[in-house]
C-alpha cells in the first residue's frame, strides 16, 4: 500500500465544511501544516477562541474524515486559536512563597501542618493535585508519570484517581480486581510499580454509568482519601477531574493540598482553560506549583526530527506572564501514548529513555516547589 500524502489529506479535508457552512476548512485556510509519520496524520485547525466549543463537531468531522483515508492508521487533530490583544481573563496574582525554611530531613521531613480548616491525612507528608482546565491534554498520563518520576527520585508515593466519572488509573497502571478491606471499612490501596493507588475504577465495573449528584461525589472522594490505608507517604498525587466543577472545588476546599500542578498543551485554547484552573486554585488559596506543557512538540519516530505542529512555548510564556514556575515540556510521542494505553507508563517501561528523564526532571522541580511552599528545605534529589 502506498504512503499517505499531504495532498490526499487536503483533498479529503476539502469535503469538511467550515464555520460558514459554504466553504471547506481548506478553502478558508484553517488547516495548519500537515505532518505524516508511519501512517499517522497530525495537524491543527485554527478557529476563533470564542467559538471553540461550538466548532468541536467540525474538529471531530475532520479527524474522522482523515482516519477514513485508505492507508491512514490514525489521526490527531487539534484546535488552535489566535488570541486577540487584551482579551482573556486577567492573570491571577502570584502568591509569594513563604519566607525562611527549616532544616531538611530525609524523605518527607515529617508531616506538614495542614492548611487552616483542613484536616491532614495521617502518614501523608504532602498532597499535590494535578489538574487541567479541560480534558484531552494528557493530564492523567502526566499525573501517573509524575508520580513514578517522584518515586524514581527516591520518594514514597501514592496516587489518588479523583475522577469519579471517568477513572483512568486502572488502565494506565495495568491494575485489575477489587481492593481488600480491613475491619469492613478501611480500604487497602492497590499497588503496581511500587505506587499505592486508589480509584473509583476499582470499585465499579468498567462501563458502569455513574449518575451521582454533587454530595455523593464529595462523599466518595473523601472516603477514597481518608478511609484508605495509605501508610507512610512522602507525597500523594491526586489526579483531578478535568475542568473546574464541583468535584474539583471539593478537593481544593476540603483537602490539605500542598499545591497544584497545571497541565496544558501549547495551544491558546488549552491555555484559556488552564487559566480557569489557575484562578480556581488561587481563589481557594492553594498555591500553584507550576505549569507543564504537554504535547509540546512532536518527535518523528522514523527520523527523530522535531516538529512544532501544535505550536510551542505557549505554556512557558503563560507561566512567565502570571508568575508561576514553568516545570517542563513533554513531547508528543507515540511511545508515551501506547505505553500508557498498555498499562506500562514510559517512566517504568523505558526508565533510561529521554521521556522518562523529562518526567524525572519535572518531578524534581515539583518536589523542590513543595519544599519551598511548605517553608522547609526539600531533601535533595540527585540523579545518578
Amino acid at each position: 500500500m502506498s504512503d499517505v500524502t499531504r495532498e490526499q489529506v487536503l483533498e479529503a479535508l476539502s469535503g469538511v465544511r467550515g464555520p460558514d457552512l459554504e466553504r471547506s476548512i481548506v478553502e478558508l485556510k484553517m488547516v495548519s501544516d500537515i505532518f505524516i509519520s508511519d501512517g499517522k496524520v497530525y495537524f491543527s485547525i485554527s478557529v476563533p477562541a470564542e467559538r471553540a466549543n461550538e466548532l468541536e463537531p467540525m474538529r471531530q468531522a475532520a479527524e474522522s474524515t482523515v482516519k477514513a483515508i485508505p492507508g491512514v492508521k490514525g489521526a490527531l487533530v487539534s484546535m488552535t486559536a489566535e488570541r486577540k490583544q487584551g482579551t482573556g481573563a486577567p492573570p491571577p496574582r502570584p502568591q509569594p512563597a513563604p519566607q525562611g525554611h527549616s532544616h531538611g530531613h530525609s524523605h518527607g521531613a515529617g508531616q506538614q501542618p495542614a492548611p487552616r480548616g483542613k484536616a491532614g491525612i495521617p502518614g501523608i507528608a504532602s498532597i499535590v493535585a494535578v489538574a487541567s482546565g479541560k480534558g484531552g491534554v494528557g493530564k492523567s498520563t502526566t499525573a501517573v508519570n509524575l508520580a513514578l518520576g517522584l518515586q524514581a527520585n527516591g520518594l514514597r508515593v501514592g496516587i489518588l484517581d479523583a475522577d469519579v466519572y471517568g477513572p483512568s488509573m486502572p488502565k494506565l497502571l495495568g491494575l485489575t480486581g477489587r481492593p481488600q478491606q480491613i475491619d469492613g471499612r478501611i480500604i487497602v490501596p492497590m499497588e503496581n510499580y511500587g505506587l499505592k493507588v486508589m480509584s473509583m475504577g476499582f470499585l465499579v465495573d468498567e462501563g458502569t454509568a455513574m449518575i451521582w449528584r454533587g454530595p455523593m461525589v464529595q462523599s466518595a472522594l473523601m472516603q477514597m482519601l481518608r478511609e484508605v490505608a495509605w501508610g507512610e507517604l512522602d507525597i500523594l498525587i491526586v489526579d483531578m477531574p478535568p475542568g473546574t466543577g464541583d468535584a474539583q472545588l471539593t478537593m481544593a476546599q476540603q483537602v490539605p493540598l500542598s499545591g497544584a500542578v497545571i497541565v496544558s498543551t501549547p495551544q491558546d485554547l488549552a491555555l484559556i482553560d488552564a487559566r480557569k484552573g489557575l484562578n480556581m486554585f488561587n481563589k481557594v488559596e492553594v498555591p500553584v506549583l507550576g505549569i507543564v506543557e504537554n504535547m509540546s512538540y512532536f518527535i518523528a519516530p522514523d527520523t527523530g526530527n522535531r516538529y512544532d505542529i501544535f505550536g510551542h512555548g505557549g505554556a512557558r510564556a503563560e507561566a512567565e506572564k502570571i508568575g508561576v514556575p514553568f516545570l517542563g515540556e513533554v513531547p508528543l510521542t507515540i511511545a508515551i501514548r501506547e505505553n500508557s494505553d498498555a498499562g506500562t507508563p514510559v517512566v517504568v517501561s523505558d526508565p533510561q529513555g529521554p521521556q522518562a528523564e523529562i518526567y524525572r526532571g519535572i518531578a524534581k522541580k515539583v518536589w523542590d516547589q513543595v519544599g519551598l511552599r511548605s517553608g522547609r528545605k526539600a531533601p535533595a534529589i540527585v540523579f545518578e
